[in-house]
């Protein structure tokens, strides 16, 4: 479910620059981010390319898994998205604009600790719109049969992350961590340096990946025995003089942050392909051996799931506040009595829209025979309790309803999407589509049960006065 929350939307007070080299292009590349608009979100400019074209962080750009997350849009790409993108989610910044000159973020150390020290040295700054969040209501999941990697978000009261990593190698065996709340991004997971074991460190070489890479922005596992000829060629590599394993299983002598810092970028990963979404969300994350391929397919089902929401605009309301009307006071202004008054409450009434809301039981009448053993609210009802909601609407323009009574024209693009039964609350949103003229309201009406869309139409209805 979107929601419209409190929070203000977040940018940076001004842009930022950070130089280093790409993890595999091995280039030398300067990265700007630039502050963006309300309601913008993540995006990429290629300013090294004709046009400076952009591409949204947007899920359905990914094209490419391999040792990261990488984006094309109309043949430009952007590789290793993820590390960038994490710090912006981890500090609750929505809308940036990723200035780059090469198709790679510079890997600096291998996390995100120095991108989250330049934007906070930059400093953020809040925006006059409100944040939209996605609510998971119900359990969703995404499992990869081939690997067993598997990501589930369940109902939370804020935005978590849990994974659980199994690498089968005795040098790092199984790992989780947690991040229970985003303002401990920066401390608990920031850091968190990517890693590599040295059976994929030597596949990577071959095939010309990691040209960037160096004992000081990648952790290196060793996870076989390792010949001399090996440790000479990887002492070229990294243009090392020396290389030695030591007790823990590292290559050179590099100190961890973390015992688990493994599963901690693992999940730094999570959080930036989960970005790609491109809507916060409200939900615990619990990933199981989580990868790029399983965390952007699982951000592309998200993806799909938000955009329809957005497009059905399931509305949200808080039925335990006191109603704007109730059902003595609706009466007041519609003509309407049971059992053929289809309004308990009227939550929302402005000039130019009206929510109102029924809450739909067993003693229903229309039940006795619609259908006794299955019973189902039957959808011309459905469209009477819109009209009568509209009603409202349209009654509230004139100083006198009690001497009007309204009347139904037209009904057009009826479309019923999903059962209403009884123990369902139904969400009557009516919306005008042009202005009210010499009682004439013509108006968009949809109804809403369990979060999704039941039925909708257009309705055009008048108010003549008969006192």
């Amino acid at each position: 479910m979107i929601i419209k929350t409190t929070q203000k939307q977040q940018t940076i007070a001004k842009e930022i620059s950070l130089t280093g080299v790409g993890l595999h292009t091995g280039k030398n590349v300067t990265m700007k981010i630039v502050p963006a608009p309300e309601n913008h979100g993540y995006a990429f400019k290629r300013v090294d390319l004709d046009g400076e074209p952009i591409i949204e962080a947007d899920a359905n750009y990914v094209v490419n898994t391999q040792r990261g997350t990488n984006l094309e849009k109309r043949g430009v790409k952007i590789q290793t998205s993820e590390h960038v993108l994490a710090a912006l989610v981890g500090l609750e910044i929505d809308n940036v604009i990723i200035e780059l000159d090469e198709s790679e973020p510079p890997i600096m150390d291998g996390s995100s600790k120095f991108f989250v020290e330049a934007l906070e040295k930059a400093g953020i700054v809040e925006q006059d719109a409100e944040r939209e969040v996605y609510v998971v209501k119900e359990v969703l999941s995404y499992k990869d049969e081939e690997t067993g990697s598997e990501i589930t978000v369940i109902p939370s009261d804020t935005y978590q992350v849990t994974t659980m990593v199994d690498f089968g190698t005795k040098v790092l065996g199984t790992q989780n961590a947690t991040l229970e709340k985003l303002s401990d991004f920066k401390t608990e997971i920031a850091d968190a340096r990517t890693f590599s074991f040295l059976h994929e460190l030597e596949t990577l070489l071959e095939h010309g990946l990691i040209k960037g890479g160096d004992l000081n922005n990648a952790i290196v596992y060793v996870d076989k025995e390792i010949s001399e000829a090996t440790m000479k060629k990887l002492e070229k590599v990294f243009n090392k003089e020396k290389l030695s394993v030591k007790p823990n299983g590292i290559l050179d002598n590099l100190t961890l942050h973390q015992p688990n810092e493994a599963a901690r970028h693992k999940l730094l990963d999570v959080i930036g392909d989960l970005a790609l979404a491109g809507t916060r969300i409200q939900g615990k994350v619990i990933a199981n051996k989580p990868g790029h391929f399983v965390n952007t397919q699982f951000a592309k089902k998200l993806s799909k799931i938000i955009k329809l929401e957005k497009r059905n605009n399931v509305p949200s309301y808080d039925i335990k506040q006191p109603p704007l009307m109730d059902v003595v006071q609706i009466m007041e202004k519609l003509p309407h009595r049971p059992p053929f008054l289809l309004v308990d409450k009227i939550l929302e009434l402005s000039e130019t829209h009206v929510v109102g809301l029924k809450n739909v039981t067993m003693n229903e009448p229309f039940f006795v025979g619609h259908f006794p053993g299955a019973p189902v609210m039957p959808g011309v009802l459905q469209l009477e309790a819109m009209a009568q909601t509209g009603g409202i609407l349209v009654l509230n323009t004139v100083p006198d309803p009690e001497n009007y009574l309204t009347y139904l024209l037209k009904i057009d693009k009826v479309r019923y999407k999903q059962q209403v039964v009884p123990g369902d609350t139904l969400i009557f949103k009516l919306d005008l589509m042009s202005p009210i003229r010499r009682g004439l309201c013509q108006m968009h009406a949809r109804a809403f049960a369990n979060d999704k869309l039941v039925s909708e139409a257009e309705i055009m209805a008048q108010i003549i006065k008969v006192k």
